[in-house]
């Protein structure tokens, strides 16, 4: 698959202090890339870069196959943006709003206007002013926006922020067609995990303005360890057992059941010690890890973030 997006080595040095330090990664055309971290970590100050908003110190920035550095205009010709909420003319329908838009690119026709107010889903409110819109409505006029041009790079910026359930819902099915059908590259910035987990086909976490770790969701959220869910005759006597047996094991009793943190092949090595002390085993199941039990493992909020 082609590369839409990539970062290389790109750092950011703001009154002598390095913001950002070498980030560098991909992202392909279909791929709802999901980029996460504490706040103060560096994600708006690199989206920021990538759109122009803020120069580059070192490395560069390319798109579609165009350096942000060294020729902008022909870069963000491919890039379609929110960085954080969109701006509207609230006096305006969402029609209008839309064709002052269009004043800014060539060759977008009332036809294309027509089939981006489809694709949102907002053809029967498309003429009320934006005044009278819902918050979760003018998200998707704002994606409306981004979308006229036909970019091959769609940034969102917290795009479900301040959204009811049923908005967050659609918005993400939104992204997740765009990406699909549209092959557009999509990268997605968001502190709510649960829906970075349903929306995101890959994950990057940066932390003090450096890359931790990029990952498919569901490697990164299994990781090399299972949490396991026994359900035995005395579980405060395997607690015991596996205090003394096993005490680099992290364990915890829940609600009657015991929960220990293992990989595939310490399984059976764990069930053997306990039948040795009698302790009845009735059930064995993994329980599958959240993205926020692995993001709070990786980024360990105990740490200072960066000032951003």
């Amino acid at each position: 698959m082609k590369t839409i997006l990539e970062l290389k080595n790109v750092s950011k040095v703001i009154k002598g202090r390095k913001i950002i330090d070498s980030l560098s990664f991909g992202v392909q055309e279909g791929e709802v890339f999901g980029f996460l971290g504490p706040n103060g970590a560096g994600k708006t100050t690199t989206i920021r870069m990538i759109v122009g908003l803020m120069g580059i110190t070192e490395g560069d920035i390319v798109v579609n196959g165009v350096s942000v550095k060294s020729n902008f205009e022909g870069a963000i010709r491919d890039i379609g943006a929110i960085v954080e909420n969109p701006e509207l003319y609230k006096f305006l329908s969402g029609y209008k709003n839309l064709q002052q838009f269009a004043r800014m690119h060539k060759g977008i026709t009332d036809e294309r206007i027509k089939e981006v107010v489809e694709l949102v889903g907002l053809t029967e409110r498309i003429h009320d002013k934006v005044k009278t819109y819902s918050l979760g409505m003018r998200q998707r006029l704002g994606i409306a926006q981004c979308l006229l041009h036909n970019p091959k790079l769609l940034i969102l910026d917290e795009p479900t922020n301040g959204l009811d359930p049923a908005g967050i819902r659609e918005i993400r099915d939104y992204i997740r067609r765009l990406a699909s059908e549209n092959g557009m590259a999509v990268i997605v910035s968001s502190h709510l995990l649960s829906e970075m987990e349903m929306m995101c086909d890959r994950i990057g976490i940066i932390q003090k303005g450096k890359l931790v770790d990029v990952q498919q969701v569901k490697e990164f959220v299994q990781g090399s360890e299972l949490v396991y869910q026994l359900e035995l005759g005395d579980a405060e006597k395997a607690s015991i057992v596996i205090q003394e047996a096993f005490p680099d094991f992290q364990h915890k009793l829940n609600e009657g059941k015991l929960q220990i943190a293992l990989t595939k092949e310490q399984v059976p090595e764990l069930v053997s010690i306990l039948v040795q002390h009698t302790i009845d085993i009735y059930s064995v199941m993994p329980v599958a890890k959240t993205l926020e039990d692995r993001f709070l493992e990786i980024t360990n909020e105990k740490g200072e973030p960066a000032n951003v």
